[in-house]
């Protein structure tokens, strides 16, 4: 059975920063394009950040997060990573991870979100 379990939301002031962690299990994780998606209240869901499966290979952002996030995985345990810092209210938003077998194609499975909140 395929899992995908995020962790690490909650509420934060603007200009703090939050860690959010995505568990996999039931798939090979080494082997998928690991992806961390957001969907601001009332907004659609967004690509905030993707990484390669392999160590050195390519990382994307959203524009709207360049230079304050990093995506990054851990192989060995199966996790991949979110770190986000000098977080703005914008960046409130239910945060999804996602695994794809390739980039450019549809994500094959989704976590069930954890919630971010920027305000003071």
């Amino acid at each position: 059975q395929v899992r995908l379990v995020e962790s690490g939301g909650g509420l934060v002031q603007p200009g703090g920063s939050l860690r959010l962690s995505c568990a996999a299990s039931g798939f090979v994780f080494s082997s998928y394009v690991m992806n961390w998606y957001r969907q601001p209240p009332g907004k659609e869901r967004e690509l905030v950040a993707a990484i390669s499966s392999y160590p050195g290979g390519r990382i994307m952002y959203a524009d709207s997060v360049k230079g304050r996030f990093t995506i990054s995985r851990d192989n060995a345990k199966n996790t991949v990573y979110l770190q986000m810092n000098s977080l703005k209210p914008e960046d409130t938003a239910v945060y999804y991870c996602g695994a794809r077998e390739r980039w450019g194609t549809p994500t094959d499975y989704w976590g069930q979100g954890t919630q971010v909140t920027v305000s003071s």
